[in-house]
């Protein structure tokens, strides 16, 4: 009974990890760090509407900062053209609330993910079964690799120009949490010339890189001792 405990305990361990990982690494993602990077990067697409690279810079992290802040729609809504004009249009400044409550619910459940698996992990050092809490760890890295390859495959994809695989996979992402075709804009809209496909692609692969390397680096530190 005790031994089916631990493989309980174990296997809640490692169904945590995948969370824990994606949550990490997007994250990572939402810092003017990534678009310093992403805007330089050799062959991303200029914006044929005239926004320079500094244009973007300074106007991308405002998407950003919005994501993660708690102030209104009116912290974009208020922000204008030169010549006076409303940067973001209302469909796009509704797109963006929508797109807030999604990031700032996942970070939320992110948070409520990690507090269980470390408190799995203190229940594993007191009821002394450290060892399958680690062999949970462990488990949950190669799920997590397996599912981080799988969608690193479909964002590579779409990098070398499959466009329709990587599509497929990105309406479906967006058909999950926004309404309809909410989420579809022209590509003289300030949300395109900022955030384009390629960054979209870019980001994804980022993320399954991320997950991919820290799962793959949680397998190898955890690996059992050799007699």
């Amino acid at each position: 009974m005790k031994r089916q405990r631990f493989s309980i305990l174990s296997w809640a361990a490692a169904l945590l990890v995948p969370l824990s990982l994606l949550g990490f690494s997007v994250r990572l993602l939402l810092t003017p760090l990534f678009l310093q990077i992403e805007y330089r990067l050799p062959g991303f697409p200029a914006d044929e509407y005239g926004f320079t690279t500094q244009e973007r810079l300074h106007w991308g992290s405002y998407g950003i900062r919005y994501l993660l802040n708690d102030a209104g729609i009116s912290y974009l809504g208020n922000l204008k053209f030169r010549d006076g004009r409303p940067l973001f249009n209302e469909r796009e400044l509704s797109h963006m609330q929508d797109v807030k409550r999604v990031t700032q619910g996942f970070l939320r459940l992110w948070l409520l993910d990690l507090g269980l698996l470390l408190l799995l992990g203190l229940w594993s050092w007191r009821g002394g079964w450290a060892s399958a809490y680690r062999q949970g760890l462990r488990r949950g890295g190669w799920l997590t690799l397996g599912l981080a390859l799988t969608v690193g495959l479909i964002a590579a994809l779409g990098a070398l120009g499959m466009d329709e695989a990587f599509w497929v996979f990105f309406s479906g992402f967006h058909a999950l949490f926004f309404e309809g075709a909410t989420w579809l804009f022209a590509y003289s809209d300030t949300l395109i010339r900022l955030y384009p496909i390629r960054f979209w692609q870019d980001a994804i692969l980022y993320i399954g890189l991320l997950v991919s390397g820290s799962a793959l680096a949680l397998i190898l530190a955890l690996r059992p001792a050799k007699a």
